[in-house]
């Protein structure tokens, strides 16, 4: 049960992370929950090994969104690299 409640938070986060971010990122369902899966490890990781929160703060929700959009960032900037060379 714990894996269906992570992929719902981590779509709900990747969604939140797009909304956010502004341009146009091409991606469908299933890349949006990984990306905000992935944003929410990043950010759960590094705000509970700082001390800033624990498990089950809103402040983690927070931050799930802000990781998904450094990610997303990330994924922007390698898509648009890789899209230039001829």
């Amino acid at each position: 049960m714990e894996i269906i409640g992570m992929i719902v938070v981590g779509f709900i986060v990747g969604l939140i992370a797009r909304a956010v971010k502004p341009g146009n990122d091409r991606m469908g369902i299933i890349f949006t929950t990984l990306l905000g899966i992935a944003g929410s490890f990043l950010a759960g990781y590094l705000g509970q090994a700082m001390g800033l929160y624990t498990t089950g703060e809103p402040a983690g929700w927070i931050a799930s969104v802000i990781g998904a959009v450094l990610l997303l960032v990330i994924v922007s900037l390698v898509r648009g690299r890789s899209h230039r060379v001829p």
